[in-house]
């Protein structure tokens, strides 16, 4: 599966680009929906999966420096549940992320992601001017394509970060929703 593949999958999937339309309403700057969104579907694919892995949250994401108040977020959440009522978003503001993550402040919102702790979480997607879904991934697709756990860099060099990636594995528990997953540690 190349990223011409994906993003065909992500067009013919009506929940996910109407989700991306809906997020597109709050004009956020660099925004995206990110990780299990874009990393499930494409789970359920190469496992034919007969429905969508129910999602525990939507990952909508976003880079505005003038106005990190969490609260901010949340209204933006509030909004998004009015247009869809039964999707569990969570609105993160990346521009504030690296506090609660005791990391160096972010560039972007795809720089965020790529401090994602495994490299197959490490997607994202938003729509381009045209309303076609466009792709990030800052470690591309080959470790989500093969269905492949490893930590990203930031991750794999630092053991406190390491010991949440081990942590992550253990309650995620992605071997049992989707066979063929495989863990590098």
């Amino acid at each position: 599966m190349d990223k011409s593949k994906l993003l065909a999958l992500v067009q013919a999937d009506e929940a996910m680009m109407s989700a991306l339309r809906v997020a597109r309403m709050l004009n956020l700057p660099d925004w995206w929906i990110a990780a299990g969104f874009v990393r499930s579907k494409l789970w359920d694919v190469l496992c034919d999966m007969p429905l969508r892995t129910r999602l525990p949250d939507v990952d909508v994401i976003y880079f505005e420096a003038e106005d990190t108040d969490e609260a901010t977020e949340k209204r933006y959440e509030t909004e998004l549940r009015r247009h869809l009522p039964d999707v569990p978003w969570s609105v993160k503001n990346q521009a504030r992320m690296h506090v609660i993550n005791g990391r160096a402040p972010y560039l972007s919102s795809l720089d965020a992601v790529a401090n994602y702790p495994e490299t197959a979480t490490a997607l994202a997607v938003t729509l381009d001017a045209a309303g076609r879904p466009k792709l990030g991934a800052p470690y591309g697709l080959k470790d989500a394509v093969a269905m492949r756990i490893r930590p990203t860099p930031a991750f794999a060099s630092d053991p406190a970060l390491y010991a949440i990636f081990e942590r992550r594995i253990e309650a995620k528990r992605w071997d049992r929703i989707w066979p063929g997953v495989s863990y590098i540690r």
